[in-house]
């Protein structure tokens, strides 16, 4: 069994990378920002609070994330593990996701930070607005995104850092490339056992 969290700067390959990672792993891959994405495009309570936050860049503030995240957490399919992406991104959410997990018996086995250069992402994310129109992927917003990363985010890596369970990985290359720098990473981990696809 093996629970994950997948975090790195926005642009960094995370969605990509948590699909593959939770195929070989065996585990459901649960990402935040597709679950805000898929209530944006229903028109829900959640999704019309959430548009305001992420059309500007900004994180969908706590209240809303957590009982998100906890809803999902509790559902039969992460019995066997899973794969968080997005989440958490500030230290309260770290508390939090603890404290969920503590009520289950349970912690986080492995943190994967997939790092990668801002001048690389800025260039990443603008080629991705053009394919996808994604209205959250204007220059300024991706800036801003970038920075709330940097003041926020890099505290939660620091504290999963301490507790000696974060493992790094160069996130910038080719898809198999960089799946099989992060599979090579984490085969080394007592913690994570990696399902043949043989």
């Amino acid at each position: 069994m093996t629970r994950m969290l997948i975090i790195g700067p926005p642009g960094s390959g995370k969605g990509t990378q948590a699909e593959r990672i939770s195929e070989r792993l065996g585990v459901v891959a649960i990402s935040t920002g597709d679950i805000f994405r898929a209530n944006v495009k229903g028109e829900t309570p959640l999704g019309i609070e959430a548009r305001k936050y992420m059309d500007d860049g900004d994180f969908v503030p706590d209240t809303v994330t957590n009982k998100m995240v906890r809803d999902r957490l509790s559902e039969p399919d992460v019995e066997d593990g899973f794969l968080l992406d997005g989440y958490p991104r500030t230290t309260a959410q770290v508390d939090y996701l603890d404290a969920i997990l503590a009520n289950g018996e349970q912690k986080l086995d492995v943190v994967l930070q997939l790092t990668a250069d801002d001048e690389e992402l800025v260039a990443r994310l603008l080629g991705r607005a053009k394919e996808t129109g994604r209205s959250d992927d204007t220059e300024a917003v991706i800036q801003h995104r970038l920075d709330l990363y940097h003041e926020q985010t890099e505290a939660v890596v620091a504290k999963y850092a301490g507790r000696g369970i974060l493992t790094k990985v160069d996130g910038i290359g080719g898809i198999d490339e960089v799946t099989n720098r992060v599979l090579g990473a984490i085969e080394n981990l007592s913690s994570v056992s990696i399902v043949s696809t043989r």
